[in-house]
């Protein structure tokens, strides 16, 4: 089972966000084996991470990985340490660019349940939302969101 996460950068954590999304992870994982894949750029991805890693204390069968979408050595390097493994999906013939979209929508593909922040019809994470929708990948928006 895979997880990941799409949200708008300027995310301000809410109170009982945590709770809900602990909550989530623990409904639809429980005590499968799952990958999580976070994005690391921006407020919510940051939230996403400390969500996954606090969910992580108590459940040895989850894996956090990186999902980078540029190829920088030094970048990976300070990655690994918070992580437990890095993946480069197959985007390198994409404009760099555009890295992080190709990214998003690459995770998205992959995953079974995207828990999202989304409050606004523009920019790159509700691209990422849209697409979501189109895949018909369950979505869990923190805002509940609706277009």
């Amino acid at each position: 089972m895979i997880v990941t996460f799409c949200g708008h950068r300027q995310y301000c954590r809410e109170k009982g966000d945590e709770a809900k999304v602990l909550a989530f992870l623990e409904e639809k994982i429980g005590d499968n084996i799952a990958d999580i894949y976070l994005g690391g750029y921006g407020n919510f991805d940051h939230f996403a991470y400390a969500c996954s890693k606090k969910y992580k204390q108590t459940h040895s069968n989850v894996s956090l990985l990186f999902i980078t979408p540029y190829l920088r050595e030094e970048l990976l390097k300070e990655e690994m340490q918070f992580y437990d493994g890095i993946i480069y999906p197959e985007i390198e013939d994409k404009p760099l660019r555009f890295a992080i979209s190709y990214r998003n929508k690459w995770m998205v593909e992959k995953a079974d349940y995207v828990i999202a922040y989304i409050t606004h019809s523009f920019g790159g994470a509700y691209s990422t939302y849209k697409h979501a929708k189109k895949c018909g990948k369950p979505i869990f928006n923190l805002a509940e969101f609706e277009q």
